[in-house]
């Protein structure tokens, strides 16, 4: 296979980036790139020259040779696809490694030299075999490499020791390392220091070959603050400075310098780097031990409290320590949860407090002292040492921090005795009666101008059983006597129900303003004593509970009778109507009674489902208020009036036949409450009395008629409501009927009715609003009979229609009576459409319209064959030939 190589177009992009200059559009091909020349490289160091292509045809993965030259011919030296490409000379350096080709990816390898030598100085030129279906673009790319001679030194101040260096925690330390070139090109040191503590070297701090300086993360904080520096003593010297050692900075430590040059591009390249191992720095810690001279100890309530903290440490030098006392109520809390009590920092300055004091009996000891000791000082104690070095520049830094074993002190509270005596002022005999409780504080001893007392409420409720009942808190006070108030008396303390009080020093006191069943139990208090303590905080010592009163009185069941009289033994309609009503109770506390008045009508005047209609009641302040008493014409009709402290008077004027019934009083007994309001006790019925009008008077009934139940639609429907009469004949000026008609819209009686007119006994019709254009009207056409036109009737109009009478009948003294209410029984009316009237319209408009339509049609195509359509036709010419008459043959 035969290979043609165009050298057309050499690009050199910069080491180890590639060009990424482009051609004009119409250059477009294959482009073969290696870095700028000329690269320049130190003499035994590793040299990588990378190669790639782009823009190409073929397969992804392109192959390349590389060829070598010192003057005008090339000699090859390796090649990806043909492993007989290398020339001679290179086949040892090739064979053994020293120089390898390398393929970074489909289409990029790198050249590598291991250690380059001034023989391998000169071009290198980097060829990619055709794979394209046209020749486009170069196909190789040529860079310079320049090899100089190697003119980096790198060593420390002195030759390293094999002993480390110790150094205590809080020292401060130099390195130094020197680093010198002597170059033939215009090269730049960066010097680096690292640590190696671990498996790995650590960047510490570099001076790069900018000349900037570079701390690494780890210590930029301390390279910031001045703690870690990198000076250069002299034009070759470079000293590391650590002002305040750390365990951290313990390790290995070396300098490692790179050297650097500017390329073709202007941009800086490594071109080589060295290091040397200064030395090993060892960070000894500094020991610290912290303990309380004295053991776990007791104390009595305003004795003194002593306590000494040593310290030691084998810190020599320059130091100072910083002392601080904590206190803890548990052994389990942290440092954090504890209590600073006093401190000592390290220029001996001491925190402030009133009763605790800090001394510094010698260079090791520190003494605390704490006066009047209180029961709230019992706990633990122990004290925290730190130890501070000074630095250079002139701040102290602290290399080590210990906390001593907790002491535990108890201080022994000096005994407070009193006694506390419960006493009843006031005990109830009634609900709604007060209570009133005090709590005394007896016998006091030993008390101080800094001790009060408090006292706590407590109620248990009082069970036959022997289950167990927990105490209730009521209220309890404080400290500061601030009354906190328990969930059972909450409400009822903010309504004044329940009042806690202090009388006296030594007296306290619960009062109960009305005292309620659920109160009855067991009441007792507990007295606490407060004692003031140098913390400036009062502090509960001791707590004396009282013996239980019993809050109790017996209660017997509720009595009421009622007893209803009837004042007149006989009385006909249109009289008046009378009853007493008597009351009587026993146990409740003075009561007030509240009256109602009930009747129980017959079945055809029910007002209420139970068959009871509730008249006029009378509270138990004397007001009267109607009920269900709705009769407008006899609104003063009834009357209820008190007549003594339990006896009540109803009174019915020009009673009506539909007042009768069983009457009966329903008396509310109530007593007096909480907050002056009257609590409900007890309820009681009277016994019945009964209005029978006993009377053969007329007897009336009603019938419905019509003389055409189906109607058509827009006619008229006639309903007749006649009334007729039995046993007795009355005039009929003594007469007066209430008409109502009614319509059912329903085949059957199962929807609720509905009224569609009615005419008074006084002559006033009542129509309600109708949701249809058909209209009612109606008339009297006899004493006895009524007449109900239906209007233009449409379909809502058909259904179930009846009529109800209420008959009005005046007695022998002119008083009109009303007679019960009377219904006919149903007639269906139905409504039918008319469809010959319902089609007439519509069918001669239709005929109408379609032959307008037809003639418009006719129209409209004559119009078309005579003018649009019209065409002339031209007729062939005939010969006209005559016939031969069949004669002549």
């Amino acid at each position: 296979m035969l290979f043609t190589y165009h050298h057309l177009m050499i690009e050199n992009p910069p080491d180890n980036v590639l060009d990424s200059e482009e051609r004009p559009a119409f250059c477009k091909g294959r482009i073969v790139r290696v870095p700028k020349s000329p690269l320049i490289r130190v003499e035994g160091t590793e040299t990588v020259i990378p190669c790639n292509v782009t823009d190409y045809d073929g397969p992804s993965e392109q192959n390349f040779d590389w060829e070598f030259s010192q003057g005008t011919d090339f000699v090859r030296i390796v090649s990806t696809w043909d492993l007989s490409f290398t020339s001679q000379q290179y086949q040892k350096r090739v064979g053994s490694g020293e120089i390898v080709l390398r393929r970074s990816s489909n289409n990029a390898v790198e050249l590598l030299i291991k250690s380059i030598q001034p023989v391998d100085q000169g071009e290198y030129k980097c060829i990619t075999p055709s794979t394209d279906a046209t020749v486009k673009g170069n196909y190789d790319a040529t860079v310079q490499v320049k090899v100089i001679a190697d003119g980096l030194t790198v060593s420390g101040s002195k030759a390293r020791s094999s002993k480390p260096r110790k150094l205590s925690e809080g020292d401060s330390f130099e390195l130094r390392c020197s680093a010198s070139t002597i170059s033939s090109e215009h090269t730049h040191l960066q010097v680096t220091w690292e640590l190696k503590n671990g498996p790995a070297w650590q960047e510490i701090l570099s001076l790069t070959h900018e000349g900037k300086f570079q701390p690494s993360p780890e210590y930029e904080e301390r390279y910031l603050s001045g703690d870690v520096r990198l000076d250069t003593v002299a034009n070759d010297i470079y000293r590391l400075s650590v002002s305040q050692a750390l365990p951290m900075d313990e390790g290995l430590y070396r300098c490692l310098v790179s050297e650097w040059v500017k390329g073709a591009d202007s941009s800086w390249q490594k071109i080589q780097e060295k290091n040397v191992e200064v030395a090993s720095v060892v960070i000894q810690q500094t020991n610290l031990d912290v303990l309380i001279a004295t053991g776990n100890m007791s104390v009595t309530e305003r004795d003194s409290l002593d306590l000494t903290c040593n310290i030691t440490t084998d810190r020599s030098g320059i130091f100072q320590a910083q002392v601080t006392w904590y206190f803890s109520e548990s052994h389990n809390d942290t440092l954090s949860d504890a209590q600073v009590l006093l401190s000592v920092d390290r220029d001996s300055v001491v925190s402030d407090s009133p009763l605790i004091s800090l001394s510094h009996v010698d260079r090791n000891s520190y003494h605390l002292l704490m006066r009047d000791v209180g029961v709230e000082d019992s706990g633990y104690y122990f004290c925290q040492a730190a130890v501070w070095v000074p630095q250079h520049n002139g701040s102290w830094h602290k290399v080590v921090e210990k906390t001593s074993s907790p002491v535990s002190v108890v201080v022994t509270a000096l005994e407070l005795d009193y006694q506390i005596v419960l006493n009843a002022s006031k005990t109830p005999k009634f609900s709604d009666d007060p209570t009133e409780l005090e709590c005394r504080i007896m016998n006091a001893q030993n008390t101080e101008a800094n001790l009060r007392f408090t006292v706590s409420w407590y109620y248990r409720m009082r069970l036959r059983s022997d289950a167990v009942v927990t105490d209730e808190l009521l209220a309890t006070m404080d400290a500061d006597w601030t009354l906190l108030v328990g969930d059972k008396s909450r409400e009822r303390t903010q309504n004044g129900e329940i009042i806690f009080s202090k009388q006296a020093v030594d007296t306290f006191s619960l009062r109960i303003q009305w005292t309620s069943e659920a109160d009855r139990g067991d009441y007792y208090c507990v007295v606490s004593a407060w004692s003031w303590h140098h913390n400036n905080s009062w502090v509960k010592t001791k707590d004396v509970t009282s013996t239980p009163v019993s809050v109790f009185w017996a209660t017997q069941d509720y009595t009421l009778t009622v007893e209803a009289v009837k004042l007149k033994p006989f009385f006909v309609a249109g009289h008046n109507f009378e009853m007493t009503c008597k009351v009587s109770s026993q146990n409740i506390k003075t009561p007030r009674y509240s009256v109602l008045i009930t009747a129980e009508k017959p079945l055809t005047d029910q007002s209420n489902s139970n068959g009871t209609t509730r008249i006029i009641s009378l509270n138990q302040d004397s007001v009267v208020r109607l009920e269900d008493w709705t009769d407008q014409t006899r609104v003063d009709g009834v009357v209820l009036e008190k007549v003594q402290e339990n006896e009540f008077r109803y009174r019915m004027y020009q009673t009506q036949m539909s007042d009768a019934g069983l009457y009966r009083c329903v008396v509310t007994a109530w007593s007096p409450g909480g907050g002056g309001l009257w609590q409900e006790a007890m309820n009681g019925f009277s016994n019945p009395i009964q209005i029978d009008f006993q009377t053969s008077g007329p007897v009336f009934n009603v019938s419905m008629h019509s003389d055409n139940p189906t109607v058509y639609q827009g006619e008229l429907a006639d309903l007749l409501c006649i009334v007729t009469i039995d046993r007795a004949a009355l005039e009929p000026d003594d007469m007066s009927f209430d008409v109502s008609w009614f319509a059912v819209h329903s085949f059957a009686l199962d929807r609720a009715p509905v009224l569609l007119a009615s005419l008074d006994r006084k002559g006033i019709v009542t129509q309600p609003r109708r949701n249809w254009s058909s209209d009612v009207s109606l008339e009297r056409i006899s004493p006895m009979e009524f007449r109900l036109r239906v209007h233009g009737s449409e379909d809502q109009d058909f259904g179930n229609h009846y009529c109800s009478v209420t008959p009005w009948v005046r007695s022998a003294t002119g008083v009109w009576q009303r007679e019960p209410e009377i219904k006919s029984k149903p007639i269906f009316i139905s409504v039918k459409m008319d469809v010959l009237n319902a089609l007439k319209y519509p069918l001669l408009i239709g005929i109408g319209l379609a032959t307008i339509i037809g003639l418009l049609s006719c129209l409209i195509g004559y119009c078309s064959s005579r003018w649009c359509c019209k065409k002339e036709v031209q007729e062939t010419r005939r010969e006209r030939r005559r016939l031969m008459s069949m004669e002549m043959d």
